[in-house]
């Protein structure tokens, strides 16, 4: 039996990073799968809507939930945000395999990098216990201070 497959997903997304919101607006425009729904993380709307979710987490890490209950973050929130569009599903598809998965995980590093740099200052100086100054979702080796 295979696991049921949602047919809307919310994503939560940092609105006071840079990066986050540009990457909603990409995902905004682009034809899709499946219902989208982009919340910013932390809001109102997103406490209410999903009241067992860590918020504070979801400010640290891109969340993806399923219509279906399912929670992805890190890279798979990343995956997942892929495979609900058109354009995107079958890398998305190819991306999730645990053989591609890696790739898909230092992609998700790579903005949680940018990230830190265009972030509030709280996730720069580390203040939040976030993952991006020295972590990456807590699975990336630390980054090196120079």
């Amino acid at each position: 039996m295979t696991a049921p497959t949602p047919t809307g997903l919310t994503v939560l997304y940092d609105a006071a990073c840079p990066l986050c919101s540009r990457f909603r607006d990409w995902l905004a425009v682009q034809p899709v799968l499946v219902r989208l729904d982009l919340l910013p993380a932390g809001s109102a709307q997103a406490r209410a809507r999903f009241p067992g979710l860590d918020h504070d987490r979801t400010l640290r890490e891109v969340t993806v939930v399923g219509d279906d209950g399912a929670v992805w973050t890190a890279e798979h929130a990343w995956v997942m945000c892929l495979w609900a569009t058109a354009r995107h599903r079958a890398s998305a598809e190819r991306l999730a395999r645990p053989q591609w998965l890696p790739l898909a995980r230092a992609a998700a590093c790579s903005a949680a990098g940018v990230r830190h740099l265009l972030g509030r200052a709280e996730l720069r100086e580390g203040v939040d216990g976030g993952d991006y100054p020295g972590r990456c979702a807590g699975s990336c080796p630390p980054i090196a201070q120079g």
